[in-house]
């Protein structure tokens, strides 16, 4: 059996310092091919090595709240779990700065878009997604 808790301390110390380079260094050529191909693929190893590693758990699915709840009471597929949000939410944070270094977006506005993200996911791209949307206009509007 795999040290799961090492497995874990291992994932999260491959996303915090990409992380880091997003909010600090944007515009590094390598800040996006670490946060959008190698970190993300390693991440996707791992997490395919937990799902099979992790088997079936009797009554598990994804049918009811109940179900999910029943899976992750397998602490391989609660840690690949995880893996999937880290493994995602980088990727997002990754599209976020890309999309606003096109967009002419200054990083001051983003970074804490990015931040949000690193955090709490779905509250940061949807921030992104409105000052976007906002700053968009204005600078069509120009």
């Amino acid at each position: 059996m795999p040290d799961l808790n090492r497995i874990f301390s291992i994932a999260g110390d491959l996303v915090l310092p990409v992380w880091l380079l997003l909010i600090i260094a944007p515009r590094w050529r390598w800040t996006q091919r670490l946060a959008t191909f190698v970190v993300p693929l390693l991440l996707a190893t791992i997490y395919a090595a937990l799902l099979v590693h992790g088997g079936r758990v009797e009554g598990g699915g994804f049918g009811s709240l109940a179900q999910v709840a029943r899976l992750f009471t397998s602490q391989e597929l609660l840690l690949a779990g995880w893996i999937h949000y880290l493994a995602f939410d980088l990727f997002t944070g990754a599209w976020e700065t890309r999309d606003a270094l096109r967009l002419g977006l200054s990083r001051w506005l983003v970074g804490p878009c990015v931040v949000l993200t690193f955090l709490f996911g779905p509250l940061g791209l949807a921030l992104y997604l409105l000052l976007r949307l906002v700053l968009r206009k204005e600078v069509e509007a120009r």
